[in-house]
């Protein structure tokens, strides 16, 4: 018996076709008992063909298919874990970005406290500097504003006047018109460095003024005030009398460098300097 080929073309068959005869071959000479063997044609194409299922051939389809999904289920793991790597990178990422905009934000709040911080500082530091110039101003500006020692006197005898009065041949001081027991006082704040007997000046006191110089009040009638002592200005430290070389009442009134006769300067000049009209 002779066995022909169809003419024409034929598609090749496929995976699951080939491997599925394969199986029914496999199967069918398993059923036969036909393996290794040679048989007759005729008797090959004699034999019955057994069902699919009657050799394995399900079997074989459900082992690829099964081979198929864990396959896929393994792919869809892979994914799975990629994207919650992805995730937790881009969570991660996102939290260090977040963590470095609040260090960011908590040094330029630290920066902008230590600044605000400084310039409160620099301005209380300059309104101390303020208050401590405004005072030093006004304790200049008392120190500094003299007064006379006999309230509404005049000067009665010059600077420098010349005559047998004075031992020197001029007179070291200036005098003030003043009758016997008025009210002397010290011209500006000062500290005693003498109360008592002068010789020619009689009874006299020398005050150590604030700025360094020095004043002197002589004829005195009385002392009020002891060596040591500090006064202010306008603060009586006698009356005014006509002890020692005195031809009359009266304040004599010197300006000094040093508290030793001597040291005169110009006692009208003087008291101009701090503010007093002579």
């Amino acid at each position: 018996m002779a066995f022909t080929r169809a003419t024409g073309k034929h598609r090749a068959p496929s995976r699951l076709t080939r491997c599925g005869a394969k199986a029914v071959g496999i199967a069918t000479l398993a059923t036969t008992g036909v393996i290794g063997s040679l048989a007759s044609p005729a008797l090959a194409a004699d034999a019955e063909t057994p069902a699919p299922g009657e050799t394995g051939l399900s079997q074989v389809i459900a082992i690829e298919g099964d081979l198929a999904d864990r396959i896929d289920a393994q792919a869809d793991a892979q994914q799975r874990q990629a994207d919650v790597a992805a995730q937790a990178k881009a969570e991660a990422k996102s939290k260090a970005e977040a963590e470095k905009k609040a260090d960011a934000k908590k040094k330029a709040d630290a920066k902008a406290r230590a600044a605000a911080k400084a310039r409160a500082a620099a301005r209380a530091e300059e309104a101390r500097e303020s208050e401590a110039r405004a005072a030093r101003s006004a304790e200049r500006a008392r120190l500094g504003t003299f007064q006379l020692p006999v309230a509404g006197s005049y000067v009665s005898t010059g600077y420098k006047s010349s005559g047998s009065l004075w031992s020197s041949g001029s007179h070291s001081g200036i005098d003030f018109h003043a009758a016997s027991g008025s009210s002397v006082v010290a011209v500006g704040a000062g500290t005693v460095v003498e109360a008592g007997w002068g010789g020619a000046y009689g009874n006299n006191v020398v005050l150590r003024m604030t700025d360094g110089t020095y004043t002197q009040y002589g004829h005195l009638s009385s002392i009020g005030v002891s060596v040591g002592q500090s006064v202010g200005q306008g603060q009586r430290i006698g009356l005014s009398g006509s002890t020692g070389n005195s031809t009359g009442p009266h304040l004599h009134f010197e300006a000094r460098t040093t508290p030793s006769y001597g040291s005169d300067m110009d006692p009208v000049a003087y008291l101009r300097a701090h503010g007093v009209t002579v």
